[in-house]
């Protein structure tokens, strides 16, 4: 596909139509009347050698492709958005806008806390946004970062997109503080015994493939969506689970819980930013990632 005889504000107009699914709505949308909607509409059937809109009684539905390329379009406007705005020069202490960051709320509770500090004091007019990462993070990865600025994320869940490393972590294990069965240590038998509370999405696969490989099946009891609710499900339970050391910490000192070392060498948890690489060579996202880098000194530290 030769890009140079593409005109690219046909992106801006395929979405509008496929979101909106009406000529003259897009039109509007766009700021173009519902003529030259109509003419753009008629170059993009042309060009992919379908109708995209299928009339059906009184109103359009998408086709199949129409389908398709509905979050595609979405993505790629993102992405051409935060390409366009890159920037050459980028002063944090006079400059204005928003960073969205991809992060579980363990990243968020143990880095983010300081990382939103940081910018608070050095950078009044930056935001920092942090949404919670989805489940299908590993579905389509460049599509994720692409509408974002970072993701906060450990090795070993996505691979081959540019990343800084940022502070290291160590898997363990939580019991209750008066489990009536575990006391100073846990065993092999016990984790595949003992009912289990797990975080459901997939950061700690690799955690979770380790265990695969020792033959221990963990018998779930409950899945959270969030780190920072495995505490409390294990609170006056037989339940064991498994959480970040540093997470962990916080919660031992004003919780009834009990951590203990795993009874095998655990993986190593390894906290990096990752970006999708149109952002690399962006001033304000040069700033960012060093900003994150700096305060994750401190925090090894």
């Amino acid at each position: 596909m030769n890009l140079a005889r593409l005109d690219l504000n046909l992106v801006v107009a395929l979405r509008a139509l496929l979101e909106e699914r009406n000529v003259t709505r897009a039109g509007e949308r766009v700021g173009i009347s519902q003529p030259a909607m109509s003419a753009a509409l008629a170059r993009l059937r042309r060009h992919f050698d379908d109708d995209l809109l299928a009339r059906v009684g009184g109103h359009y539905e998408l086709t199949a492709l129409g389908q398709v390329l509905l979050d595609r379009t979405a993505t790629t406007c993102d992405l051409l958005e935060r390409l366009f705005a890159s920037q050459a020069d980028f002063d944090p202490a006079t400059e204005s806008r928003e960073f969205t960051l991809l992060a579980s709320d363990y990243a968020v509770a143990v880095f983010g806390t300081e990382l939103a500090r940081v910018v608070h004091e050095e950078a009044p007019g930056i935001r920092l946004r942090f949404t919670q990462t989805p489940t299908t993070v590993t579905d389509d990865p460049a599509a994720l970062l692409s509408a974002s600025d970072g993701l906060f994320m450990p090795h070993g869940v996505i691979s081959d997109f540019p990343a800084t490393d940022l502070y290291d972590d160590r898997w363990v294990y939580f019991v209750a503080d008066d489990h009536p069965e575990v006391r100073d240590s846990i065993t092999h038998e016990d984790l595949a015994r003992l009912p289990w509370v797990t975080y459901q999405r997939t950061y700690d696969a690799p955690a979770v493939r380790q265990l695969g490989m020792l033959g221990i099946e963990p018998r779930v009891e409950v899945s959270v969506d969030s780190f920072q609710l495995l505490p409390p499900m294990i609170v006056g339970t037989r339940r064991v689970g498994l959480i970040q050391e540093r997470l962990a910490r916080r919660f031992a000192a004003h919780s009834a819980i009990r951590i203990l070392e795993p009874p095998y060498e655990a993986v190593p948890l390894r906290e990096a930013l990752w970006w999708h690489p149109v952002h690399t060579h962006d001033a304000a996202h040069i700033w960012l990632r060093e900003t994150a880098v700096r305060v994750a000194g401190v925090l090894r530290g």
